[in-house]
């Protein structure tokens, strides 16, 4: 039942520090898209709203990655790292990540 190369999906809900609607909160939803998807191991990029009323959460960001190594390629790019450190850090409120291979 094991996937020898399994790929591996990505993905994070959260909510913002900013008003909903807001020019701040489109901005880090476009930066994110942009900045995340430019990097060249991430396949499949998305960017959702959150619709359910059974969690509180409002945005998430999803990605697939071919193998581990994409994956930790991925985590050490100076892109997410730069992203994670000057965005993600200041202007998100709280998160949850979960990542996902197939078996």
């Amino acid at each position: 039942m094991s996937n020898r190369n399994p790929r591996i999906i990505h993905s994070v809900i959260f909510s913002l520090k900013h008003a909903q609607g807001s020019e701040q909160e489109r901005r880090f939803l476009e930066d994110g898209r942009s900045i995340l998807s430019g990097i060249p191991v991430v396949n499949d990029f998305q960017v959702f709203r959150q619709v359910s009323p059974k969690n509180d959460y409002d945005f998430g960001f999803s990605m697939v990655f071919d193998s581990q190594a994409d994956y930790e390629a991925y985590n050490d790019h100076p892109a997410h790292s730069a992203f994670v450190n000057e965005r993600w850090k200041v202007e998100v409120e709280k998160f949850l990540e979960i990542d996902y291979e197939a078996i």
